[in-house]
């Protein structure tokens, strides 16, 4: 059988067998981040995602992938490289076997939960395991790094309100407004690499617009 899905945003096309599992076909397109453990659902070390969220590729048909957006610890390398900085400082990487795995639930947790508390984030977390490090030097290198993407958010949020009667472009604050006329709602906000298009009120005679930049926003 053929499927077609997109892997860490390429378009890929693959003839599989009806029983092949999505960690066989992800290490023979050459993601072997993926990890085999125990091949029991409980180790977490061959965890992807799957349309945004976390799955054990060792459970899964690799039919299931078919349309849908998988993605690897090879498609998040900046993010990867990131939070492993805050894992190696705090002393939680040893022997790294179950990094992949812990990483990617750790970034998709730090997406899905605002300001989790210690009991969330074990919980979120429980299903992988590691035979090195105890577990308390990554739970405090995952509470640094979410306590610090907490504060980038809050920089990065703006709530920018321009009112003035020809609106051209504005640059503000590493943003790029371009306003297309003098009541246009549209807008398009270029915040590093990071497209969003947002709507705004307009009133008065002037344009009057609140927008709204979030990063999680990206365009895949």
């Amino acid at each position: 059988m053929k499927v077609q899905f997109r892997l860490n945003g390429k378009a890929v096309q693959k003839d599989i067998k009806g029983d092949m599992l999505l960690i066989d076909l992800l290490r023979e397109l050459g993601c072997y981040s993926v990890k085999r453990g125990g091949e029991t659902s409980n180790c977490g070390l061959c965890t992807v995602w799957m349309d945004k969220k976390p799955i054990l590729s060792c459970s899964v048909l690799a039919a299931r992938a078919d349309g849908r957006h998988i993605r690897t610890l090879e498609g998040l390398q900046k993010e990867a490289e990131e939070f492993g900085r805050f894992l190696a400082e705090e002393g939680g990487e040893q022997c790294g076997f179950c990094s992949p795995g812990f990483i990617m639930n750790v970034l998709a947790m730090e997406r899905e939960l605002e300001c989790p508390t210690e009991e969330e984030i074990k919980e979120y977390l429980a299903g992988n395991l590691c035979r090195c490090s105890g577990y308390m030097s990554q739970l405090r290198a995952v509470q640094k790094y979410l306590n610090v993407k907490a504060q980038e958010r809050k920089q990065e949020v703006f709530y920018v309100c321009i009112a003035f009667q020809e609106p051209e472009q504005f640059v503000d604050n590493g943003f790029q407004m371009k306003f297309l006329g003098s009541q246009t709602r549209e807008a398009l906000v270029h915040i590093e690499t990071h497209l969003v298009s947002e709507y705004a009120d307009c009133t008065g005679s002037g344009t009057v617009a609140f927008f709204y930049a979030f990063s999680q926003y990206t365009v895949e």
